[in-house]
């Protein structure tokens, strides 16, 4: 009789159950959030100061450069000389001096300029203080020999060359940073569900085999009915559990924004808000906007989510039967380190050549081999995917997943079926390979 359906569901269950299980469906989401909100809420009060920086600049060439901005107001000082100002600075905690010396011409003073600050100077405000300095600096070099910085700008051409394959689909440079993003996500996402449910499955093994349960279980079940009934039932606990993640976490996110006033992406949005502010308006930053949605929505998302729905299954099935082999090899998780490195290497392996392979050359050969290869396919396939991937190359590619998968599945039975029932005894890799001819 087959006893897959009880086992998957018993699995199940018993994971829903669990109250550590319970706790932490609902208690995590309510950390990371948390976390995030606490974050957010001290950066907003970091950077919500107005940051005053006072300016003496005793060559009178960048005096009049310095503009205000909504985080940043300049204090130009007058009649000083650098030990009096640096004391009124001190007085005013002023968030810094920049002092500027006597030069007869903007050569002198490349490296005479300084900051004077009580602390270290943040970086982003550093920077737009040598790009103003520096481009001040260069329309006085231009004048000063005889060329008008005005003229010399409109001479500027910037080239963009239109990208177009051969059958007429048009692709940009812009377009190639989506496709990463998309595809990195993707093959992200399933290296970490692997990852946390794939111990997830082998800490399970491990306590049913030390309570001894497993001995009464396996006097009627299928060694294979009870290792791919285990493999279900705990990626529907992973998976119920990552949805009601994503649904509170989404849930708390809003209310935390909307009924406490946390600007939940403050972290990155507040050090950029200047440079946001001086771009939204032109019409480079809109071209930019439409350019991005253009790329966003000639995106195959359909075939993405397919195939990241397939890849996603094979993937986590394939090495969800290697955590369940090594669970039932050993008797403590202690003993499971000396295996633990085969499985994670082929993943590490996937992402390396995901981003720093796929990225560079997304149909070269390296990219292909890696996307055909089982235990690194999951990962690089849906990283390629985006940068349009023929479909027989994906059926291929899921084909050998999937076959994979039901042989290493089969080959994990065997060691299942030897080691569920060994105690007090360290397996070794040659031990391994003796239980798979049983």
């Amino acid at each position: 009789m087959n006893h897959l359906g009880l086992i998957t569901k018993r699995e199940f269950l018993n994971k829903v159950k669990n109250k550590s299980f319970i706790i932490m469906t609902f208690l995590s989401p309510l950390i990371m959030v948390g976390l995030i909100a606490l974050i957010s809420y001290l950066t907003q009060l970091n950077n919500d100061s107005i940051k005053v920086i006072s300016v003496l600049d005793e060559s009178e060439f960048f005096a009049n450069e310095f503009e205000n901005t909504s985080g940043t107001k300049y204090d130009i000082l007058h009649d000083l000389d650098l030990e009096n100002a640096k004391k009124l600075v001190r007085e005013t905690e002023n968030y810094g001096l920049l002092y500027i010396p006597k030069a007869e011409n903007v050569d002198e003073l490349t490296d005479k300029i300084k900051f004077f600050s009580k602390d270290s100077p943040s970086l982003l405000v550093m920077d737009r203080i040598e790009d103003k300095i520096e481009e001040k600096a260069r329309n006085l070099k231009l004048k000063e020999s005889g060329f008008d910085p005005q003229v010399i700008e409109k001479l500027n051409v910037n080239i963009n060359p239109g990208l177009e394959t051969f059958e007429g689909e048009k692709t940009s440079k812009l377009g190639s940073g989506i496709k990463l993003i998309f595809g990195g996500i993707a093959g992200y996402l399933l290296f970490m569900f692997i990852i946390i449910y794939g111990n997830m499955i082998m800490r399970s093994v491990i306590e049913e085999k030390t309570s001894r349960i497993i001995e009464v279980i396996i006097s009627s079940v299928k060694p294979m009915q009870l290792l791919l009934g285990k493999i279900f039932g705990t990626s529907l606990a992973g998976i119920s559990q990552f949805i009601v993640w994503v649904i509170i976490g989404g849930i708390l996110l809003t209310v935390m924004s909307a009924v406490f006033g946390v600007d939940m992406g403050g972290t990155q949005m507040a050090q950029q808000q200047e440079m946001i502010d001086q771009v939204a308006e032109s019409s480079e930053f809109q071209e930019q906007m439409s350019s991005i949605i253009t790329e966003i929505t000639n995106l195959p998302i359909a075939n993405l989510i397919i195939m990241f729905i397939f890849f996603f299954i094979g993937g986590y099935l394939l090495y969800s039967s290697l955590y369940a082999a090594i669970g039932a090899a050993v008797d403590n998780e202690t003993d499971t380190q000396q295996f633990m490195m085969p499985i994670i290497m082929p993943l590490m392996l996937a992402i390396y050549v995901g981003f720093f392979t796929v990225i560079e050359n997304p149909h070269g050969t390296v990219s292909q081999v890696f996307s055909y290869i089982p235990l690194t396919s999951p990962v690089v396939m849906l990283m390629r995917i985006p940068f349009g991937v023929p479909i027989w190359q994906q059926l291929v590619s899921l084909a050998l997943l999937f076959g994979t998968f039901f042989i290493i599945v089969k080959l994990a039975a065997k060691i299942y079926r030897v080691g569920i029932l060994m105690y007090g005894k360290k397996p070794t890799y040659k031990e391994l390979a003796k239980w798979l001819k049983y």
